[in-house]
């Protein structure tokens, strides 16, 4: 019994550290992408990382409604002013995780959990403007009936919608504001125009809430690379017998639109749910329910249903 456990643990402690040699695998490329061309990283004040993003925090608050003081203490807070890893290779500033609905690649960071994986953009604005679309849901809707210049509100309002854990979230960020006058850049609205500002805002809002669960809940493996290499399946396949032989693809399939009896697509090598669902006009959750598919990724030589 003593053996059994003990090979157990073994066997989790060799996959644990796999995983983590590919993640780190990932993240260095990440890093090289993110300094090539560009020569070393530039690094911040918390003064001129202000002055570098205070103009896209304005431009949110007047499309949302978010107190651009807010914005900016939250980045100054949750990326160091611009320094953390996060921010400087994956130009993340607000540690938005990555979720089903994500496009792009994912950098891995312990977080609430081991090698948590978070979005990588291709500028800091992006996460500016990923941070309001982020905000646009229903447990944080009562802020945006805030004024947009009512920033003491809106950071008591995020720590009771859950946004932070820590007791002292909302001091953090007032404490911030009030220490570097960020409330300068806030700006009030008239009763029209918050009107018109909220109608807007809640609209989308309730958009959001049929596909929140999906849209928000973060995944471990980003789904533009959930694919398994040619190699990989032939590693994982046995000796061909007449039962458990890999499907061989035909050349005729490897053309990006054929369907088989009318409903079904052939996965080949370079494929992944992102470009199939996009082929065939779908989202990556209906391309996933409609073939039971789980979290691991999809197999050269797989047959996934693509029409209804």
């Amino acid at each position: 019994m003593k053996n059994r456990i003990l090979l157990l643990l073994l066997a989790v402690a060799f996959f644990s550290a796999c995983k983590t040699a590919k993640y780190s695998r990932n993240n260095r490329q990440i890093e090289r992408n993110a300094t090539k061309g560009k020569g070393e990283i530039p690094s911040y004040t918390t003064l001129s990382y202000i002055d570098k993003f205070k103009d896209v925090a304005i431009e949110e608050m007047n499309a949302y409604g978010i107190p651009a003081s807010i914005t900016l203490a939250q980045g100054i807070l949750e990326s160091g002013s611009g320094n953390s890893t996060l921010a400087k290779f994956a130009n993340n500033h607000f540690g938005v995780k990555v979720t089903s609905d994500w496009k792009g690649k994912g950098y891995y960071k312990d977080d609430d959990k081991r090698n948590d994986c978070f979005r990588v953009y291709n500028d800091a604005r992006e996460s500016y403007k990923d941070h309001s679309e982020f905000l646009k849901r229903k447990r944080y809707s009562a802020l945006f009936e805030l004024d947009k210049n009512d920033y003491k509100n809106w950071a008591y309002g995020l720590k009771q919608a859950g946004y932070a854990t820590n007791p002292k979230y909302p001091d953090l960020l007032i404490n911030l504001i009030e220490k570097y006058r960020l409330y300068e850049y806030d700006q009030p609205e008239t009763e029209a125009q918050k009107l018109r500002r909220e109608d807007r805002v809640f609209t989308e809002i309730n958009a959001n809430i049929p596909q929140e669960k999906k849209k928000f809940t973060p995944v471990s493996v980003p789904p533009s690379q959930k694919v398994i290499t040619e190699s990989q399946v032939i590693e994982k396949v046995a000796p061909a017998t007449a039962s458990s032989a890999r499907p061989t693809v035909p050349a005729a399939l490897n053309t990006s639109t054929t369907v088989i009896d009318g409903k079904y697509y052939m996965v080949t090598k370079g494929d992944t749910l992102y470009n199939i669902s996009k082929r065939f006009n779908l989202t990556v959750e209906e391309l996933q329910s409609m073939n039971t598919l789980l979290d691991e990724g999809i197999k050269i030589g797989q047959k996934l249903q693509v029409v209804k």
